[in-house]
C-alpha cells in the first residue's frame, strides 16, 4: 500500500484520533473576544456588543462539529490499515487481486469454519450455565452453594470467552480485587464482564435489560448476589447505593464489579466517572482494558447494534485480542470528595491503558448537553458586556478541552 501510494504520490489515510482540525490555542472568552476585536487599535470599546463578537461562537461551534469530542467516542475507531474486516477505509477496498483474493479466503474462513463452531460453543455456554446457575439457586445459603455458584460462573464466562477466541494478557495479578472493596473499569463492550470474570469472580452492577442479557441477567441473580437497577427510575438508585454499602461490609461476598462511565466508549477514550460507586467508602481497585483494534472492533454501538447482532459481529471477526492491568487499590483521601475520588481514578486508569482523559458525561450518547452549558456562556458574555468578567471567564476556561465544547454545539445535535 506505501509503494502504490509513493508511486501515485498520494497520502494514505491517518486517523483523526488527534484530531482533524488545527486549533488555536485556548484562551479565556473576554481575551479571545478582544482579539477578534482588535483592542489595541480601538481602547475603550470593550463594554458594548460588537457585531464580530459572533464570529467567536461561531468559530467554536463549528471547531466542535466538525472535530467534537463526544461524538467520535461512539463510532467504531479508525484504523489505519485494512484489517480484511469489513471495518476499513475506502482506500484499501480491493487494492491488488492478490490482497481481494486472501480477503475471499478469510470470508470463508471466518463465516463458514470459525463462526458455526463458535456460535455453538457460545450457545452450549449460555445454556449450561442458564441452567446450571437455577439449579444452584434452589441450594440453601451455605457455603457449599458459594462454592458451586463460583464454579459455574467460573466454568460459563470461560466457555464465552473461548467461543470469541478472546486472547487476554493480564498484568499486576498481584492487585486482583479482594473481597472488601469494589472493582471500577473503563467500559467498551458487554464483553469486558467475561474479559474480567474470567480471572476470577464478581459480583455485578449494571442498567436492567431485556432479551438474551436480560435472561442471563435473571440467571445470575439466582446463584450470586448481583446488583441490577433500572436507569430511569429515581429510587432505584438510592436503593443500590444503600445495597452497594451493605456488600463491601460483607467480607464473605465477592467484590462488586462497576462501570461508572454507564455505556460503552469505543477504547479510545475514558468519559466522567459517575460518583455514586466512590461515595460507599471502601477501597476501590482500578482496572484498565485495551482491546487491539487491528483483529476486530470490541465497541458495541447499542444504538446501531442488538446484542445478537453485535455478539455475531464478534464471532465472526478474528480474535478480540486485549490487555487488562490491576492496578494497586485506591482509597479517598482525607478532604477529598467523591467527585474528585472518580476523577482520580480515571485519571489513572487512562494513563495507563493509553485512552484519552475526557470530562464529558457519558449520558450524552443518549441525551442532548443540558441547557446550563450554553446559559453559562449566555452569563460570562454579559459580563464581558457589562465589564465584570474578570474572574468568571477565567475560571469558565480553566477546564481546558472541556470549556472549548461548553457552546453547547455537538455533532449528535
Amino acid at each position: 500500500m506505501e509503494l502504490r501510494a509513493k508511486e501515485t504520490n498520494q497520502q494514505l489515510y491517518k486517523s483523526y484520533t488527534n484530531g482533524i482540525i488545527d486549533k488555536e490555542p485556548l484562551l479565556p472568552l473576554h481575551q479571545e473576544i478582544q482579539e477578534l476585536r482588535g483592542f489595541s487599535r480601538y481602547p475603550g470599546s470593550q463594554s458594548e456588543f460588537k457585531m464580530a463578537d459572533i464570529f467567536y461562537f461561531c468559530r467554536r461551534g463549528v471547531e466542535s462539529i466538525v472535530d467534537d469530542e463526544v461524538t467520535k467516542c461512539f463510532s467504531a475507531q479508525d484504523l489505519e490499515s485494512w484489517n480484511l474486516l469489513t471495518r476499513n477505509n475506502c482506500n484499501f477496498c480491493h487494492i491488488s487481486l492478490r490482497l481481494t483474493a486472501l480477503w475471499g479466503v478469510g470470508l470463508l474462513l471466518r463465516y463458514v469454519v470459525l463462526l458455526p463452531l463458535r456460535v455453538t460453543l457460545a450457545a452450549t455456554g449460555i445454556c449450561l450455565f442458564i441452567v446450571l446457575s437455577t439449579l444452584v439457586g434452589f441450594l440453601p445459603n451455605t457455603q457449599l452453594r458459594s462454592h458451586l455458584s463460583e464454579k459455574v460462573h467460573l466454568m460459563g464466562y470461560r466457555m464465552c470467552v473461548n467461543s470469541l477466541t478472546a486472547i487476554i494478557t493480564y498484568h499486576n495479578r498481584e492487585n486482583r480485587p479482594k473481597n472488601d472493596g469494589i472493582c471500577v473499569a473503563n467500559h467498551t463492550t458487554p464483553i469486558d464482564v467475561i474479559i474480567l470474570a474470567n480471572d476470577r469472580c464478581y459480583s455485578m452492577v449494571g442498567q436492567v435489560h431485556g432479551g438474551l442479557l436480560g435472561m442471563i441477567q435473571k440467571a445470575m441473580a439466582h446463584s450470586s448476589p448481583h446488583i441490577w437497577f433500572d436507569r430511569a427510575e429515581v429510587r432505584d438508585r438510592h436503593l443500590v447505593a444503600k445495597r452497594l454499602s451493605d456488600h463491601v461490609s460483607d467480607k464473605t461476598k465477592q467484590p462488586i464489579l462497576i462501570f461508572p462511565e454507564g455505556t460503552c466508549i469505543n477504547n479510545t477514550s475514558v468519559m466522567m466517572f459517575k460518583k455514586g460507586s466512590f461515595e460507599i467508602g471502601c477501597t476501590v481497585y482500578p482496572v484498565a482494558i485495551k482491546y487491539d483494534p487491528r483483529f476486530g472492533d470490541a465497541f458495541w454501538n447499542s444504538s446501531k447494534f442488538g446484542l445478537v447482532g453485535y455478539l455475531l459481529r464478534m464471532m465472526s471477526s478474528w480474535a478480540i485480542v486485549c490487555s487488562v492491568w490491576y492496578l494497586p487499590p485506591m482509597n479517598r483521601e482525607e478532604g477529598e470528595d467523591a467527585i474528585q475520588f472518580a476523577n482520580r481514578v480515571k485519571a489513572a486508569i487512562a494513563a495507563q491503558g493509553g485512552l484519552v482523559d475526557l470530562v464529558w458525561d457519558a449520558g450524552l450518547k443518549r441525551a442532548k448537553v443540558k441547557d446550563t452549558f450554553k446559559e453559562e456562556q449566555q452569563k460570562q458574555y454579559s459580563k464581558l458586556i457589562t465589564g465584570d468578567h474578570e474572574d468568571q471567564s477565567d475560571k469558565l476556561y480553566k477546564g481546558g478541552n472541556q470549556g472549548r465544547n461548553q457552546t453547547g454545539f455537538s455533532k449528535n445535535q
